[in-house]
């Protein structure tokens, strides 16, 4: 082999290279999984955080050193493992790092295989020594949540949330200051002794309870003749539409934008119902924003903690039903929002890095107040960023491309009203924000959503905002 064809080879994901060298290691197909191989669902008893297993130091040190699990995978080993529909591999490898990592409570007792978290999760909010009033208010509700589902059927969790967990963060929310006395960190809130003093770091952005959906759920796998979308569903209509040479259903509208389409019901019941019990009870949502900056809204991400095996077959199923749509497209992120209640605004004008977007709304049927001029749904322009421009620029400068791109084209847009099990798909490079939303108040009543990322991003050809404009209607 030359010294030419090793240059064209493809440099291969370092979770590929685990993977490939740890043959051997059994692979989980469900479950939060600590390094020892134990399966939380088959032992799930432990006298402090009676959800999750112990992690075990032999086994790190004896099977594993430091580097065999990278801090964080990245988009291209989850790609890795999807091009084939490795679900069990990229679960493997999913769910052994967040094992190893700050977020299992476990590894605060076992220093010998803790972990820093990666650097990459604390910059987009998901640290562990600061918070917001908002994020800890969701951590709160969701703790009393836990204490009052559980119970009757895991009476030792639900007491281990009322006894500890929910004193600390009430504790905690009074040394808060008020938003506006925030305003140099944004509203972000740095942890102080008195915090650590009440227990804040052993409870707060931890795997408290994780659930999985073979738990919930343990027939999901063959429920609905094993798929866990809407049976009833015009497949290829639908990416007829994407096209743009589609009609009309019951369950699809067409749209104005090529590559931009709604589909209703896209879940089937069951999964529909599994879904919103996961991530209601599940605790990874460790993502804060900056509420003067952002917003309020919380998130949860494949590569920290969403990696609960019907997500990933959710994901596989959207790919083989729209094979069009998807073709070269494979899985690259997914992540899950929830939004605070008294709060009107969510995502602001944004373009995301990938070439297919599936936006899934699974919030509860009637939490929505439906107010007019507050669809609680999402906001789709008909342009692109141009060739040229990098992330920075099309995602931070909202006002310039609000000038060089969107008013040109007389701010054309699709607007989407929110509906429960309605998704959105659309080419992902177009620029899109969440519309303004009025939702019941309490927990189990935010609005969410769920998103995954398939591809690589196509931008607008040129350097103008003309060129910045879409089109898609044209099969690869």
């Amino acid at each position: 082999m030359t010294n030419g064809d090793n240059a064209a080879r493809p440099k291969l994901p370092f979770l590929a290279v685990v993977a490939l060298i740890s043959c051997t290691l059994i692979r989980p197909s469900s479950g939060f999984v600590d390094v020892s191989g134990s399966n939380h669902a088959e032992e799930p008893n432990n006298d402090e955080h009676p959800s999750l297993p112990s992690a075990s130091s032999q086994a790190t040190e004896d099977e594993y050193d430091d580097d065999f699990f990278p801090p964080i995978a990245d988009s291209d080993d989850i790609s890795y493992f999807f091009s084939t529909y490795d679900l069990d591999g990229l679960h493997w490898a999913l769910s052994n790092i967040f094992a190893l990592s700050p977020r299992n409570p476990q590894n605060n007792v076992n220093k010998s295989i803790r972990r820093e978290l990666s650097p990459k999760l604390v910059s987009r909010g998901g640290g562990d020594n600061y918070t917001t009033e908002y994020k800890l208010l969701h951590d709160l509700e969701q703790a009393r949540y836990l204490a009052r589902v559980l119970k009757e059927s895991k009476p030792s969790v639900a007491d281990y949330f009322q006894s500890t967990v929910i004193p600390i963060y009430e504790e905690v929310l009074k040394n808060i200051p008020p938003l506006e006395d925030l305003s140099r960190t944004k509203g972000l809130y740095a942890f102080t002794k008195a915090d650590y003093e009440s227990g804040i770091g052993n409870v707060y952005n931890k795997a408290l309870y994780i659930e999985t959906a073979d738990e919930i759920n343990p027939t999901w796998h063959t429920q609905n003749g094993g798929s866990l979308l809407n049976n009833q569903l015009d497949f290829e209509g639908i990416q007829n539409n994407w096209f743009g040479h589609g009609q009309n259903s019951p369950t699809t509208s067409t749209t104005s934008i090529p590559g931009a389409l709604v589909v209703d019901n896209l879940l089937s019941t069951s999964a529909l119902q599994t879904i919103r019990q996961l991530l209601l009870r599940n605790t990874h949502w460790y993502q804060t924003k900056t509420p003067l900056e952002f917003g309020k809204y919380v998130g949860s991400y494949v590569d920290d903690g969403l990696h609960d095996p019907l997500f990933l077959q959710l994901a596989k199923q959207l790919h083989e039903s729209m094979p069009r749509i998807m073709k070269g497209h494979e899985l690259k992120y997914m992540w899950a929002y929830k939004y605070d209640s008294e709060w009107e605004s969510g995502i602001r004008l944004h373009a995301d890095q990938a070439a297919v977007n599936v936006n899934l709304w699974v919030s509860l049927d009637g939490a929505d107040l439906e107010v007019e001029g507050f669809g609680g749904g999402l906001v789709v322009f008909t342009a692109k960023p141009p060739a040229n421009w990098d992330f920075e620029s099309y995602n931070t400068n909202t006002e310039f491309v609000i000038d060089h791109l969107l008013r040109p084209t007389n701010f054309a847009n699709l607007t989407i009203a929110h509906k429960p099990n309605r998704a959105v798909i659309f080419d992902s490079a177009l620029f899109h924000q969440t519309d303004r939303y009025r939702f019941k108040k309490g927990y189990e009543n935010g609005r969410i959503n769920l998103t995954l990322l398939f591809g690589e991003m196509k931008m607008g050809d040129g350097d103008d905002g003309n060129a910045g404009r879409a089109h898609v209607g044209q099969e690869l």
